[in-house]
């Protein structure tokens, strides 16, 4: 666990100073999943060597809200996809690594484009049931944001999963409360989560995103659930910019990066654990 937790310390690392570079990205939303996403690639996942688009015989993961490509690319670098060292042309003309993954530029590890919010439910229960199809008995996991679930794509996906019991399905909500205009609940308040997907006859559960340990366990017992007839959900609790106290819970770092002195703040808060790039 402890380290899990360094891995996700330097993911942060790579976040704050990826964005700082180009001033331009979006630093909340990537730093209050760095536990989660660390977890996901580090611990949990079936992961084959080398990368396919076809992804046969290995978990997938489809990150839905692509904003926070800053924590994915981390992550999938320091993970093995590609080079650390491609981090810094994040967002830089002719790089792979754009604002929102694209799959046109090949780069290991992004298997759809996720620009346009609300798409990445349906991607991955196609994904999923193309496995069960397939005889596979491997998972699909998905990443989206609490305030993308005001798009209504969503919700024709959340049937379409428990109509055709996609049970290799697991679907991770972002639970941070805020959305580029401000709190969730002021912006379309969403109330109960739970019971909207326990009325859709989803498996529900819920986790703190922001203690690595309760990651851990929590995407073991989702794991458990699978394979019974339902899909899953994992309503995560997280803080928006986690890990440095001036960006934590408000909108307002949601797409806003750092500068010069504010990076040297950060940066002071989250210790190099595993070597910038």
């Amino acid at each position: 666990m402890q380290n899990l937790t360094a891995i996700a310390t330097q993911v942060r690392r790579d976040i704050v100073r990826m964005v700082h570079a180009v001033q331009s990205g979006h630093p909340g939303g990537s730093l209050g999943c760095a536990d989660f996403l660390t977890a996901l690639y580090f611990e949990a996942m079936n992961r084959k060597s080398g990368f396919d688009m076809d992804g046969k015989g290995e978990d997938l993961f489809f990150l839905s809200n692509g904003h926070i490509s800053p924590l994915f690319y981390s992550v999938l670098a320091r993970s093995g996809y590609f080079p650390i060292a491609e981090l810094a042309t994040f967002r830089k003309l002719n790089s792979r690594l754009q604002g929102h993954p694209t799959t046109h530029e090949h780069l290991p590890g992004v298997r759809m484009a996720s620009g346009s919010l609300g798409q990445g439910l349906s991607v991955a229960a196609g994904a999923a049931l193309a496995k069960k199809y397939n005889g596979e008995d491997t998972l699909v996991y998905s990443l989206h944001g609490d305030g993308e679930l005001d798009e209504g794509q969503n919700w024709e996906a959340i049937m379409f999963a428990a109509h055709k019991k996609i049970d290799n399905l697991i679907a991770t909500i972002d639970c941070n409360g805020q959305q580029i205009d401000g709190p969730t609940e002021v912006v379309m308040a969403l109330n109960s989560l739970s019971a909207k997907f326990k009325a859709f006859n989803w498996e529900v559960m819920e986790m703190d995103g922001n203690d690595m340990n309760e990651v851990v366990s929590g995407l073991a017992k989702a794991k458990s659930l699978t394979g019974k007839g339902k899909p899953v959900v994992i309503l995560m609790k997280t803080v928006m910019g986690k890990g440095i106290d001036f960006m934590e819970g408000t909108h307002e770092w949601h797409g806003i990066a750092p500068n010069d002195e504010q990076l040297s703040k950060a940066l002071n808060q989250l210790p190099e654990t595993l070597g910038d790039y």
